[in-house]
């Protein structure tokens, strides 16, 4: 069952529809009515809300989120989730997505995303992703994404996208893909990259190739629950991460040369830190870290280390110059907060 109504909120009119708790087919048919809502990019935001709750989408996979200025609120991050389990047989980059979002400024809170494609039975590869984003300007706010490979996936060279107080786990390149990705203030963790324990894990994989900034992870906590881990390795074109003020669970986890010298097809690779520390706030940054990038034939050596003149060219404001997804956060955080008012039998847990 699906309620939808249109409601003023901030003195702005939004749409509202509320999900069927635990239904995952009143959960498609609200996506679904959204779409159509929503499919002009200046419609009025239109927000899901989403109860508390399992929704299985079984093998479902790409539920694709087409429309513009889409919200879906869950009622509390750790139990409202989405799930779906890709067949070991289809896994790929582009074939497990729960969530394949083609829309812009379309926005996610309080909720979890599952994929559960039986990784350890995958052999070489199993890649399984909880959000695919072909848009731009998506917000994540509060969202845990849970698989093992190619977890996150911005899949659009020109992107822009925010992502806060959010958690990824993964095992190897969990955070992949294009466009200028700022994350902050968010839990990144590394599974076991085998069914052992045993293992070796890297968390981002970008392929830089359009835009200036690439991934930005600032003030983030990693957990190493894996062997050990890198920071980044290269895909392709140029990538571009940068682990500003980082907070490390398990510093000695952390490889050597802290990002994988091995490029997957190039070696120019712009890869930086700057600030990190251990649990107790402890400043753990190398003076220096020289890693020489290999690619085949090719070598490229790099310093790692920022200085604080370069680290401070890093901010919201500058890489997102015609976008401030900080106060877009804080307008849809309002709005939703005041939709679950209409539901006080369903208030929002965060």
């Amino acid at each position: 069952m699906l309620v939808a109504v249109c409601m003023a909120l901030a003195a702005h009119a939004i749409n509202l529809i509320r999900v069927e708790a635990g239904n995952s087919e009143s959960l498609l048919a609200a996506i679904e009515e959204a779409n159509k809502l929503n499919a002009d990019s200046t419609a009025e935001a239109t927000f899901i809300l989403i109860p508390n709750g399992t929704y299985d989408l079984g093998d479902r996979v790409l539920t694709k989120i087409s429309g513009h200025n889409i919200a879906l609120v869950g009622q509390s991050t750790m139990n409202t989730v989405i799930h779906n389990a890709p067949d070991v047989a289809n896994e790929g980059i582009r074939t497990t997505a729960i969530l394949l979002n083609t829309g812009t400024n379309n926005y996610l809170q309080d909720l979890t995303l599952h994929n559960g494609l039986k990784y350890y039975e995958a052999g070489n590869a199993g890649r399984a992703v909880c959000l695919q984003d072909k848009g731009t300007r998506t917000i994540c706010n509060r969202v845990l994404m849970l698989s093992y490979q190619d977890t996150y996936y911005s899949d659009n060279e020109l992107c822009e996208h925010y992502m806060l107080d959010s958690e990824i786990h993964g095992t190897v390149d969990f955070i992949c893909g294009a466009g200028d990705v700022w994350f902050e203030h968010c839990t990144i963790v590394t599974e076991p990259r085998t069914v052992e324990g045993k293992g070796r894990c890297v968390v981002a994989a970008p392929r830089t190739s359009k835009t200036q900034w690439g991934y930005v992870f600032n003030r983030c906590t990693v957990q190493s629950i894996s062997q050990s881990f890198e920071y980044a390795r290269g895909w392709h074109t140029t990538p571009r991460c940068v682990w500003l003020h980082t907070r490390l669970l398990n510093p000695n986890r952390l490889s050597q040369t802290r990002f994988d010298h091995h490029g997957m097809r190039t070696v120019q690779s712009f890869f930086k830190e700057y600030a990190t520390t251990d649990a107790a706030g402890k400043d753990i940054t190398p003076e220096s870290n020289i890693v020489t990038l290999d690619y085949k034939e090719e070598r490229n050596q790099i310093e790692t280390i920022f200085t604080e003149k370069e680290a401070s060219l890093y901010t919201v404001r500058r890489i997102f110059p015609k976008w401030r997804p900080d106060r877009v956060l804080q307008k849809r955080e309002q709005q939703a907060a005041q939709a679950w008012k209409k539901y006080p039998t369903s208030a929002s847990l965060h």
